[in-house]
């Protein structure tokens, strides 16, 4: 189908939840963490990292003129609700916020992120990776900065492989066929889980064969692209389609207790994972004590062109709710709360998180790390900062959250065979485009 030009007449509707938590003035804030200096200009954050009070502590030791105050609001869909009351009420909002990329032109829409090109950002733009940086900019503007990644790469069970004498897929057509071999076989689960909720992560694998679903500049506010039912998205999903139709993959809902029972009991002999993955993966009760994880690049569609993707990966923006007096504060936090070799040490070590500042990502000793869980293989070298410096960018909706909703809509009923590839995802173009309509955005060719 032809790209489609939105114009937006008005913000886009997010759904709302009442409001708990920090409030954005920093007098009134209930902190997690400990205040090291009292006297010091407080900025309020909102994030869900895991080991982020050791963060915190170090920041506040390190500086003597802010301190952060710290509260976890919730994780994904439930900080994003309360951010969106707060931005309606008008209050409530923390100084910093900690956001998923996808998320970002969401709230520039709502006008509830500051551009922090008028903050130093180009002064640090240098120490991300170019798609990194593309993630959080918009034309000149930019509205958060990088912090962790999840570009894209395989793990898989060596074990299972060496039984049913598998090769490591480095295609698509390959991966294929090793479902096939596995299924040939009577191997009691299958090659991999392709989750109909998988959001981000669908829309990763339609980006790899080059599909562009959405578009949208901050610096013209009215207008966006939808363009979910591309040749190369139908591509992708009718590759899937079929694998499900042979019953060469499960079609189980990701991040669910059965998924991730399945993911360690080898019910799945490959997770298709973002770097983030071995962290989540390594942290699963009742995993095969005689299992054997290894990593490998994720398959390509053209071998000689590979296109390296991402799957997630968070920021931190200044919130337009925080006081002028505060601004320059709350930036520094944004920039530089992350933006240290010892608040690395913590995100890598305890929090398993992917970074995207170069002197972590580029350091020898994030590059030759060995992880026990994976037989001591240095995963990054091997496979994720390929990925890393290869991925370009993705651009995203203004209301990602209700697209992926709607995605799992037509997803879940191709999977159940209700509909084909081409249908669920012409549906899922007409779906978007009505309910852009409905929310008082003008569709333009």
């Amino acid at each position: 189908m032809k790209k489609r030009i939105l114009a937006a007449g008005g913000v886009v509707a997010v759904a709302a939840a009442a409001l708990t938590g920090c409030s954005g003035g920093a007098a009134e804030a209930t902190c997690t963490n400990e205040i090291a200096k009292e006297d010091a200009t407080q900025v309020t954050v909102w994030a869900w990292y895991p080991a982020f009070e050791q963060v915190v502590d170090l920041f506040n030791e390190t500086h003597d003129d802010i301190q952060v105050c710290w509260t976890n609001a919730g994780q994904g869909a439930d900080e994003y609700n309360k951010f969106s009351t707060a931005l309606e009420a008008g209050s409530g909002a923390p100084d910093v916020i900690m956001l998923e990329a996808e998320q970002i032109p969401t709230f520039t829409i709502q006008e509830g992120l500051v551009d922090l090109s008028q903050h130093g950002a180009a002064d640090i733009q240098g120490e991300y990776t170019d798609g990194a940086w593309s993630d959080v900019s918009s034309g000149d503007a930019v509205y958060a900065v990088p912090v962790d990644g999840g570009p894209m790469g395989m793990l898989f069970r060596q074990d299972i492989f060496d039984e049913y004498g598998i090769e490591v897929p480095t295609t698509w057509d390959e991966f294929r066929e090793a479902a096939q071999k596995l299924k040939d076989a009577g191997a009691p689960g299958v090659l991999a889980d392709f989750p109909p909720n998988g959001g981000a992560y669908l829309y990763a694998l339609m980006a790899q064969a080059g599909a562009e679903p959405f578009s949208y500049d901050a610096a013209n506010p009215t207008e966006t692209g939808i363009d979910v039912n591309s040749d190369e998205a139908k591509k992708v999903m009718e590759y899937w389609d079929g694998m499900v139709d042979d019953g060469l993959v499960a079609t189980d809902d990701a991040f669910t207790a059965d998924y991730n029972t399945k993911l360690v009991d080898g019910s799945y002999a490959v997770y298709v994972a973002a770097a983030w993955g071995p962290g989540y993966l390594g942290g699963l009760e009742d995993a095969d004590a005689e299992a054997k994880w290894q990593a490998a690049p994720i398959p390509q569609w053209d071998p000689e062109n590979p296109k390296q993707v991402n799957w997630g990966g968070s920021t931190f923006a200044v919130t337009t709710h925080t006081p002028e007096e505060r601004l320059d504060a709350a930036a520094t936090v944004a920039k530089d709360i992350m933006r240290t070799e010892e608040a690395w040490q913590i995100g890598i070590d305890e929090a398993a998180l992917f970074p995207l500042w170069k002197p972590a990502l580029e350091s020898e000793e994030f590059a030759q790390k060995e992880y026990p869980f994976f037989d001591g293989q240095k995963i990054n070298e091997d496979v994720f900062l390929e990925a890393a410096s290869g991925y370009s960018g993705f651009g995203y909706s203004p209301f990602q959250v209700y697209a992926y909703d709607q995605t799992y809509e037509q997803i879940f009923a191709m999977t159940e065979g209700e509909k084909d590839a081409s249908q669920a995802l012409d549906d899922l173009q007409g779906t978007l485009e009505t309910y852009a309509t409905s929310q008082g955005f003008t569709l333009t060719e």
